[in-house]
């Protein structure tokens, strides 16, 4: 799943592309991706790529008529990519309506000078969305956001009172998009590698001192993963993250700080990484899943 690092680094790519052209088809090749229906995509005709931008883990087009840049005519094409969702560029697009249920394609966007972007999601669990509103907070996961750790106004003392008597395990609170907005399962599990800090942690119980080292580490984490990104088309962006990972994904390697064998607990559908040398005393995690097989 594309995480904040990615999000900005594909806002970033559209903004330095799209900016300025003028949409002269838009097309829904999946009808499950397009989660409102006023205005609908045929609005988007003759309307000029005004800007690209980021909520969390959302992508933001505004655009609007050619020359009028005001609130009430900017439409938003927001879109969430979800797990196995990704956007395409093409600097080439065929201007022939694309067939519908041809997968992966899901959404086309066609500009002016005939390139644009495809939305395609690979797999059988459809969750790519696709909104077209009239202001961003009319997207129901855009409003419920939690504060972006980006934001020069979220401090580490912005994350003590976040954390102040949650009864949540930290990496829990570090996915909730209603919490903090943009980290998910991948940069939760490097976040608190870099923190030195067990993923089961309870939030509430973190001292002054470890708050401080997890907002350290959110910051360098993702600031770093963000300047890797920076600049990158966006075919090379899934690349660069899965290098740039430390323990994520790497389940049977070696911990790149101390050696240790990075170890993994599972859940129904997702699963973490952690290095116990480093986050628990060396002590492994209950894996409750492999726990059930072994019975």
């Amino acid at each position: 799943m594309p995480e904040l690092p990615e999000v900005e680094a594909l806002a970033s790519f559209l903004r330095e592309r799209a900016s300025g052209h003028t949409v002269t088809h838009a097309y829904v090749a999946a009808i499950s991706v397009l989660k409102t229906y006023d205005p609908s995509p045929a609005s988007l005709t003759g309307l000029v790529v005004a800007d690209v931008t980021r909520h969390g883990k959302f992508l933001d087009l505004s655009l609007a008529p050619a020359g009028d840049g005001s609130a009430a005519h900017t439409v938003h094409l927001i879109v969430h990519l979800a797990r196995a969702g990704w956007l395409r560029w093409r600097e080439e697009i065929p201007a022939a309506p694309p067939k519908p249920g041809k997968a992966p394609l899901a959404f086309r966007v066609i500009l002016d000078d005939e390139s644009g972007f495809d939305l395609t999601e690979a797999g059988t669990k459809k969750r790519l969305a696709v909104y077209l509103v009239r202001d961003p907070l009319d997207v129901p996961g855009v409003a419920s956001l939690g504060p972006d750790p980006l934001d020069p106004a979220f401090t580490a003392q912005s994350l003590a009172e976040l954390l102040a008597g949650r009864r949540m395990q930290i990496k829990g609170v570090l996915r909730d998009q209603h919490i903090i907005a943009g980290i998910g399962n991948a940069y939760s599990d490097e976040v608190l590698h870099a923190a030195k800090m067990s993923p089961f942690k309870m939030a509430s119980t973190l001292t002054p001192d470890q708050v401080t080292e997890l907002y350290a580490a959110m910051q360098a984490t993702l600031r770093d993963a963000s300047e890797r990104a920076s600049g990158l088309a966006a075919g090379d962006l899934k690349a660069e993250k899965k290098t740039g990972l430390r323990v994520h994904g790497k389940t049977g390697e070696k911990c790149p700080v101390c050696g240790d064998t990075i170890r993994e607990v599972s859940f129904a559908d997702s699963s973490l990484q952690y290095c116990a040398t480093c986050q628990t005393g060396g002590k492994p995690l209950a894996d409750r899943r492999l726990s059930r097989l072994l019975k």
